[in-house]
């Protein structure tokens, strides 16, 4: 949610900070703006609609100076008007800030700054700040004035601030909400994530909460609120620019789709040896201590929510160990039963997802180990935890995630193995088999990519449909609420999902000839023959019957209108090859209805603020 960029050079930052937010655009927004100092004067243009459209309104090129923030807002506080849109100015129209994140006390900080003589032209919550550093701004420089101001604010905020007596500086902070600094030659950057910069430069440093960063083109200083200096460490990022464009897809998920046997594969990487599952790189947690874990609670939202369940269904069949998934939003307001034997992972693609930092830093008052599973080196979710596993899935600029959620089943399931072979809970054999078969996943998962004439024949015949059914059972009921929401996410056509065997309770009333019915139904010892009963059931009552299914399976081919094949596999991983159909499916229903998938109406990429 949101997007900041700020740029300090030598040189006319227009273009950087433009391409900055077009870089950012994955986020989610519902207008933009941009500030740029020359002469120690603002010049600050902004409006409702896309970076193109309010572009084309007032050319954003045209503007110059040598440093400037720029903003794309989602709405939290006021509505969407050009008027609420960022940069927010101070009464005298020396201060410029932007801001992504909530101030929860801003309605008594605005009426204190009301009765001291401030007048204020937005229904923002931002405002407020830019009046707060005005009010200590006398007799002091920017980053001073901004530290007594962040002093008196309580919520979340990433922020990009410029004062133009001082037009050489740029200065950013942060409180739960993910802003990062980047380092270039001869000028300097802020942004809320890597690919907005990564064009300019490939070293960054990770804001840590309620720091404060002062750049110069050529300095960089950041302090704690309480004024000392701290040090912070460099890190380079490893994957390039051209890693975050489209390569030739019409959309960044479609090509994040088939970029998902090369992600499977590099999450894998150096992690199998020899029949043994390697950690020992960035997975802190000790053997002595997995040897007694005796529970695990998982926290995490939307998809990775869905990766959890999945784990949850693999750690208690292979490792015996009793797990419960819990949504993070709910996790954090209240007092969670945990001890010193009790293992929380955090499961999320960004790293910054709000709920499930607060999760986290919830389940550490008590004092149990935690466990992140993420995509995003240094992220806040990563620097909190005891131990992180990295996804390696690369940058996934789409909103929807596709290759995020299945690097996440790829991690769940190494770690499954990992604790089995630890608590002895299955043997040589059995463990030999589980590395053979995610072994093969990667080759696997690229047949199911180089057929799916059946997907796009599904999303021809039923785009215009108004609802959907997805039903799975054991491993793959996740997966059937995983294809209902990315159907939701990017189409705007209500789907559902539900264990197969819960249809007679209640959704069976729905179906009728109007009504696709998607089936995860993969050959396996436990719910094979009972889903072939259900499917039986919607033939009965006249359902569009759409079927994921083991390839080389005769029996449902009797049965069902539209089969989609999938290699086989060992049951536990049956998921990761049945999301993708599903996840192609999504995404050609949206295109034939002319959306864009990338974009989804009123989603964020990272929802960063509750």
């Amino acid at each position: 949610m949101c997007g900041i960029v700020g740029v300090v050079s030598n040189a006319n930052v227009n273009e950087k900070l433009f391409n900055g937010l077009s870089n950012l655009e994955y986020r989610g927004y519902d207008s933009v703006g941009m500030c740029f100092v020359k002469n120690s004067k603002f010049t600050i243009k902004k409006g409702v609609g896309k970076l193109e459209e309010v572009h084309k309104r007032v050319d954003f090129l045209k503007l110059n100076g040598n440093i400037g923030i720029g903003h794309c807002r989602w709405s939290t506080h006021g509505g969407v008007t050009e008027k609420n849109a960022h940069p927010h100015v101070d009464c005298k129209n020396k201060i410029s800030v932007v801001h992504n994140g909530i101030i929860e006390n801003y309605s008594e900080l605005k009426e204190e700054l009301i009765r001291k003589g401030h007048k204020f032209y937005s229904q923002t919550d931002t405002e407020v700040i830019a009046h707060l550093i005005e009010e200590n701004i006398m007799g002091s420089n920017i980053e001073e004035a901004t530290r007594a101001a962040l002093n008196k604010i309580e919520g979340s905020y990433a922020l990009g601030i410029l004062y133009a007596d001082e037009p050489s500086k740029l200065v950013a902070a942060r409180n739960e909400s993910p802003l990062i600094v980047g380092i270039g030659k001869n000028e300097n950057f802020i942004a809320s994530d890597v690919p907005s910069i990564l064009s300019y430069t490939n070293k960054v440093i990770y804001l840590d909460d309620k720091e404060i960063a002062v750049l110069t083109k050529n300095k960089l200083k950041i302090f704690g609120l309480d004024g000392n200096e701290k040090k912070k460490k460099i890190h380079t990022i490893s994957w390039n620019a051209e890693a975050a464009k489209k390569s030739g897809y019409k959309h960044f998920m479609l090509k994040e789709i088939f970029e998902q046997p090369h992600a499977i594969a590099d999450t894998l990487n150096e992690r199998i040896a020899n029949n043994h599952i390697v950690f020992e790189k960035e997975f802190s947690l000790k053997e002595d201590y997995l040897k007694k874990i005796d529970r695990i609670v998982i926290v995490a939202c939307g998809t990775s929510w869905h990766a959890a369940l999945v784990g949850e269904f693999m750690l208690e069949e292979l490792a015996k160990i009793p797990t419960e998934v819990e949504y993070a939003s709910e996790f954090r307001y209240r007092h969670p039963l945990l001890d010193k034997n009790t293992l929380v992972i955090a499961i999320s693609q960004s790293g910054e997802t709000a709920d499930t930092i607060a999760a986290l830093k919830e389940a550490k008052k008590y004092g149990v180990k935690t466990l992140s599973i993420c995509n995003v080196m240094g992220s806040s979710i990563t620097r909190i935890s005891d131990g992180v596993i990295y996804t390696r899935a690369g940058p996934e600029i789409g909103v929807a995630s596709t290759k995020a959620f299945t690097t996440q089943l790829a991690v769940l399931y190494l770690l499954t193995i990992l604790l089995s072979k630890i608590r002895k809970t299955l043997n040589e054999k059995q463990i030999k088999d589980m590395i053979e078969g995610i072994r093969k996943i990667p080759l696997q998962l690229q047949s199911v990519l180089d057929e799916y004439d059946e997907i796009l024949k599904c999303a021809e015949l039923y785009h215009h449909k108004l609802n959907s059914i997805y039903l799975g059972r054991g491993v793959n009921f996740p997966i059937a609420l995983e294809g209902a929401l990315k159907l939701k996410e990017v189409s705007y056509i209500h789907a559902e999902g539900y264990p197969a065997a819960e249809m007679k309770h209640g959704p069976i009333a729905l179906i009728d000839k109007n009504m696709p019915v998607v089936f995860i139904a993969p050959h396996d010892i436990y719910t094979y023959k009972k889903v072939l009963g259900n499917i039986e059931e919607v033939k009965a009552r006249g359902g569009i019957i759409i079927v994921i299914t083991t390839e080389g399976d005769k029996e449902i081919t009797k049965k069902a209108k539209h089969i989609i094949f999938i290699p086989k596999t060992l049951y536990t991983l049956s998921s990761i090859l049945a999301v993708v159909p599903l996840q192609l499916l999504a995404y050609h229903i949206a295109d034939k209805l002319g959306h864009n998938p990338d974009l989804p109406k009123n989603l964020a990429k990272s929802v960063t603020v509750e």
